[in-house]
C-alpha cells in the first residue's frame, strides 16, 4: 500500500477564526495536510455554525469551510484558557485570527507580542479595512465591503443594484491569506526569516476591482450595469431561445465575429457593417446588435443554438441554476465529488480545485464543537481530572 505525505504534513496552524474569510484560508491549509486547530467558544462555537441548518441540521457555510480541522473549545477570558492557547502557540507554525478590531492586541496576541515570544511563528491577521488607517476600528462584513469597493454598483440591472450571490469579499480575503501564509512558510523554510501576513477584506476585493477601476479612472465613467451583458464586450450575454431557456455566448475576436455573422446569424454583410466593424463599435451599437441576435435566438431551441455556436467555435453555455450545477456532467465525469463526514451524517463536497499529481486530496470530517478538546489537552500533558475541572468551570 502506497503511503502519501501531504505537502503541509508537519505544519501546525492554530486559528481563532469565525465566519468565512479565516476559515476558508485555514481549510485550504488543512486540505494540503496541515494540522489546523480551530479554537472556538465553549458551548456555541464559531457563530457560522448557526447561519442556517440546511445540511443535516448543520450550517451550509460551516460544512463548506471547516472539514479536516480539529475543534478545541477555550474561554480566552479565563487565564487558564489563555495559558492553554499559549502552550499551543509554542508548538505552532502559523497563527490565524480574524477577531473584532483590536481584540487580538487586547488579548496579548498582537503581532509584536507574538514575535517577541515566538520569532518563528507566522501570524496572519484578517481584518475588515486593515489594522491601521482611519477605518481600522470598524467592523466589516462581506456585503459592506461589496458596497465600499463599488462592486454592488456594477452588479444587477440598469434599474437595480444587487449583491454578488456569494461571499466574494470573504473568499477573496481567504484566498490572499492562504497564499500569503504559503509564501511566508516558503520564505521561512528557505531564508529563516519570518514575515507576518496581513489581509483586509476591503483591500482583497479592491484588487479584484482592478479592471473597472482602470476603466473608470481613465475612461471618465464606470462600466454600465447590464445584468448578464458584458459592459465592454458585445455581443456577450444571455439571450432567450424559442423554448424559453437562456443561452449565453461571447464574441472575443474578429474571427468569432465573422463566424457569428456568416454561419449563425446568416447575415455575412454585418461582418464589415460600420456599426459593428470593431469591438468598440459593437459596444456603442449594442442595442441594435442585441436585437439582431435576439431575433435569431428566438427562432430555435436552446439545444440547437448551443450546437450551432459550438460548431462555429464560439464559446457558449446554458444558464444553469444551482441544481443543474450540482448535476454538471464535467463534475461527474471528472469524479470531483467526495463524501465528507459531518456530525451524524455525510455530505457531498467538491475536491480542492488544485490537483497535485500523485497526491490524494484530504477530505476529513467536519468537527463538532469541541470534538477534539480532550485529545488536544491530553497531548499538552493535562490529566483527565484537570480536564474535567476545566470543563466544570466552563473554561473548555
Amino acid at each position: 500500500m502506497t503511503v502519501y505525505q501531504l505537502p503541509l504534513s508537519g505544519i501546525t496552524v492554530v486559528s481563532l477564526e469565525q465566519a468565512v474569510a479565516a476559515p476558508y484560508a485555514t481549510r485550504q491549509l488543512a486540505d494540503l495536510g496541515a494540522r489546523v486547530i480551530k479554537v472556538e467558544r465553549p458551548g456555541e462555537g464559531d457563530f457560522a455554525r448557526r447561519y442556517d441548518t440546511t445540511v443535516h441540521g448543520h450550517s451550509s457555510y460551516f460544512v463548506w469551510l471547516n472539514r479536516s480541522k480539529e475543534s478545541l473549545t477555550l474561554d480566552l477570558k479565563d487565564p487558564r484558557g489563555m495559558e492553554i492557547l499559549h502552550q499551543l502557540l509554542d508548538g505552532a507554525d502559523v497563527f490565524v485570527q480574524n477577531l473584532a478590531p483590536g481584540a487580538a492586541d487586547r488579548l496579548g496576541l498582537g503581532v509584536d507580542a507574538l514575535a517577541e515570544r515566538r520569532p518563528r511563528l507566522i501570524p496572519c491577521t484578517i481584518s475588515g479595512y486593515g489594522t491601521t488607517g482611519p477605518w481600522a476600528d470598524r467592523k466589516s462584513y462581506d456585503l459592506l465591503v461589496q458596497c465600499q469597493t463599488g462592486l454592488v454598483s456594477l452588479t444587477g440591472t440598469a434599474e437595480e443594484t444587487a449583491r454578488v450571490g456569494i461571499s466574494v469579499a470573504d473568499i477573496a480575503a481567504g484566498m490572499y491569506a492562504y497564499s500569503g501564509i504559503l509564501t511566508a512558510l516558503y520564505t521561512r523554510a528557505t531564508t529563516g526569516r519570518t514575515h507576518p501576513v496581513e489581509v483586509s477584506l476591503f483591500e482583497a476585493l479592491a484588487e479584484w476591482m482592478g479592471q473597472p477601476a482602470n476603466y473608470t479612472r481613465y475612461g471618465g465613467s464606470q462600466p454600465a450595469r447590464l445584468g448578464t451583458q458584458h459592459a465592454t464586450i458585445a455581443p456577450y450575454g444571455a439571450f432567450t431561445t424559442a423554448d424559453g431557456k437562456q443561452v449565453l455566448f461571447s464574441i472575443q475576436n474578429e474571427r468569432e465575429w465573422a463566424a457569428l455573422c456568416t454561419d449563425f446569424l446568416g447575415q455575412p454583410e454585418l461582418t464589415n457593417d460600420p456599426r459593428f466593424a470593431t469591438g468598440s463599435d459593437r459596444v456603442a451599437h449594442r442595442d441594435r446588435l442585441n436585437a439582431i441576435v435576439a431575433e435569431r435566438c428566438a427562432r430555435s431551441g436552446a439545444e440547437e443554438i448551443l450546437k450551432d455556436l459550438e460548431e462555429n467555435g464560439i464559446a457558449c453555455a446554458g444558464v444553469n441554476d444551482v441544481a443543474a450545477f450540482l448535476d454538471h456532467p464535467v463534475l461527474a465525469a471528472r469524479e470531483r465529488w467526495r463524501e465528507v463526514a459531518v456530525p451524524g451524517a455525510t455530505v457531498q463536497a467538491l475536491l480542492p480545485p488544485a490537483d497535485l499529481a500523485g497526491v490524494p486530496a484530504r477530505m476529513d470530517p467536519v468537527p463538532a464543537v469541541g470534538e477534539h478538546t480532550d485529545a488536544i489537552l491530553t497531548g499538552l500533558g493535562l490529566a483527565a481530572d484537570d480536564i474535567e475541572a476545566l470543563r466544570a468551570d466552563a473554561v473548555i
